[in-house]
């Protein structure tokens, strides 16, 4: 298994979820026991000697391989969702995206001050979605944060959205 396998069981849906937007859909990776294994054991090995408390998946493809990657590094799991999902107070931001805006919250009692974090989601685009997560980790007092997708769509350079300095890292660049 590797990279380029990835690759061939990417699949690319036209015109989703509006017209001009090519959506690239994990879940043919996901279903396929070698390719979900290979992501798991590829995060894991890029994080798995930085400390990691929290796991952050962004709603909701981040919550499949955020979950596994959190079990397998011994750390919590948190969940960053749209409003109206989450029980207990929140924070909350809102944010701008390549088809328009959204907001995401976070539990306020999920990330303590001496956490380190790892935010985890399935595509880097514009890069409004973590950022906003970014900001609500913060404001929860995490003491250091890292940021992974699966995917990067490097043309749309969501990088640059990012505060200098932040670790971010990718597993595609498409």
């Amino acid at each position: 298994m590797n990279k380029e396998t990835l690759l061939k069981n990417l699949r690319e849906i036209p015109d989703f979820p509006k017209p001009g937007i090519l959506f690239y859909d994990i879940t043919t990776l996901l279903k396929k026991p070698e390719c979900l294994q290979y992501l798991i054991d590829e995060l894991y090995e890029m994080y798995k000697g930085k400390g990691i408390t929290k796991v952050v998946g962004v709603e909701s493809r981040g919550f499949i391989i955020g979950g596994a990657l959190a079990a397998r590094l011994g750390a919590g799991f948190v969940l960053a969702r749209k409003p109206g999902k989450l029980p207990g107070e929140t924070f909350e931001e809102s944010f701008n995206k390549e088809y328009g805006t959204d907001t995401i919250q976070i539990h306020k009692d999920a990330i303590e001050k001496d956490d380190i974090v790892l935010l985890h989601d399935d595509l880097l685009a514009t890069g409004g979605t973590m950022v906003a997560a970014q900001r609500l980790v913060q404001k929860c007092g995490a003491k250091k944060t890292y940021i992974n997708f699966i995917i990067e769509l490097k043309d749309l350079k969501g990088k640059e959205v990012f505060p200098e300095g932040t670790e971010i890292t990718t597993i595609l660049q498409l």
